[in-house]
C-alpha cells in the first residue's frame, strides 16, 4: 500500500488565474477564498485570478498562495483523499501544518499575511538578493561561502540546484566565486528580498511574537520542518521552528530524502506549477509524483490513488 505525502510549494509558484477553476467548481474551495477576503480585507479573487502587480509582492503573495493551496487541499479531503505525512517548502510549510491538523486554515492565512509584511519590510528594497546556483555540489558551495558573512544558502532544493541569499553585493561576488569553482550557471532571482538569510533574523523574532497569539492544535499526522528536515509530531515545537525558519536555510532536498527513506513512495504536489515535482525527479526518479493545480487534476489523482 502506498505511503502518501502532501507537499506544498513556496513563493515563486504563484501565477494569475490560480485557483479560479476551483472557485467556480467547488463550494468548499470558494468558501476558503471568500473567507480569506473577509479575514484580510483583500479582494482575493482579484488578487489570485486576475493579472496584477501585487501578486509578486511578498506581502500579498504569501496570503494568496496559502489561500489557494488550502482551497485545493480541502477539495481533496472532501473527496476522501488524505495523506500520511505533509511537508511544504518555506511558505508552503504553513499549508503542511494546517493539512496535518496543527492549525486552522484561517490562522494559516492570517499568519502568513503578517509574515509576508515582516519579510517584505526587513531589508530596504534593492539591498538584498538571491541567486540560483546550478550544477555545483552543495558541499562545494558551503566551502566557497564559508568565509563570506554577507551571503548564505537559502534553499537546498535538489541535487544541482542550490539558492544563495544575502546582501546584493555579497551575492554578486559569491556568484563570481562559485562560477570559478565550477558552477554551470548562477542565475539572479526576481525576488523582493534576501529571504532565508540572517538579514531576516529580526523579522523572525517579530514573527515569533505574532505566533504567540496563534492557536495551534495537536497534530493528526506528522509534518517535516524546513529548519532541520526532521519530523514534527509535537505541536509545541512549531512556533519556535516557524520563527527560526524565516532566517534559516530551507532543507528541502534533505526533507524529501527523509520521507523517501521512510517509505513514502507517492507525493502529491498541491498548488500552482510543478516546481516540487521537478525537484523530486532530481532527488529520486523512482517515486511517483502527482500534481493538483487545476480542477481537471482532482479526478485524475483521486481516481488513481483512492
Amino acid at each position: 500500500m502506498s505511503k502518501i505525502a502532501f507537499i506544498f510549494p513556496g513563493q515563486g509558484a504563484q501565477k494569475a488565474g490560480m485557483g479560479k477553476d476551483f472557485y467556480e467548481n467547488s463550494k468548499t474551495a470558494a468558501e476558503v477564498i471568500d473567507r480569506a477576503s473577509e479575514l484580510l480585507g483583500l479582494d482575493m479573487k482579484a488578487l489570485c485570478f486576475e493579472e496584477n502587480d501585487l501578486l509578486d509582492q511578498t506581502e500579498y503573495t504569501q496570503a494568496a498562495l496559502v489561500t489557494v493551496c488550502m482551497a485545493m487541499e480541502k477539495v481533496l479531503r472532501e473527496r476522501g483523499f488524505a495523506p500520511d505525512v505533509t511537508a511544504g517548502l518555506s511558505l508552503g510549510e504553513y499549508c503542511a501544518i494546517a493539512s496535518a491538523g496543527g492549525m486552522s486554515t484561517e490562522n494559516a492565512i492570517t499568519t502568513v499575511r503578517k509574515r509576508g509584511i515582516l519579510m517584505q519590510n526587513a531589508v530596504p528594497g534593492g539591498q538584498g538578493a538571491m541567486a540560483a546556483v546550478l550544477g555545483l555540489d552543495a558541499g562545494k558551495i558551503e566551502e566557497v561561502l564559508a568565509d563570506r558573512s554577507g551571503v548564505m544558502i537559502a534553499n537546498y532544493n535538489c541535487p544541482g540546484q542550490i539558492v544563495i541569499t544575502g546582501w546584493k553585493e555579497d551575492v554578486e561576488q559569491a556568484a563570481d566565486a562559485l562560477k570559478e569553482a565550477g558552477a554551470k550557471r548562477v542565475l539572479p532571482l526576481n525576488v523582493s528580498g534576501p529571504f532565508h538569510s540572517s538579514l531576516l533574523e529580526q523579522a523572525g523574532e517579530e514573527l515569533g511574537k505574532e505566533l504567540e497569539q496563534v492557536d495551534f492544535s495537536d497534530l493528526q499526522i506528522p509534518y517535516v520542518t524546513n529548519v532541520t528536515a526532521e519530523y514534527v509530531t509535537d505541536i509545541t515545537k512549531t512556533k519556535e521552528l516557524l520563527a527560526r525558519q524565516v532566517a534559516s536555510s530551507v532543507r528541502w532536498q534533505q526533507s524529501m530524502e527523509l520521507l523517501i527513506a521512510d517509505g513514502v513512495d507517492t507525493f502529491v504536489e498541491i498548488g500552482p506549477g510543478r516546481t516540487l515535482a521537478g525537484f523530486l525527479r532530481k532527488i529520486n526518479r523512482e517515486v511517483k509524483v502527482y500534481n493538483v493545480g487545476t480542477w481537471e487534476d482532482v479526478d485524475k489523482v483521486v481516481n488513481e490513488l483512492c
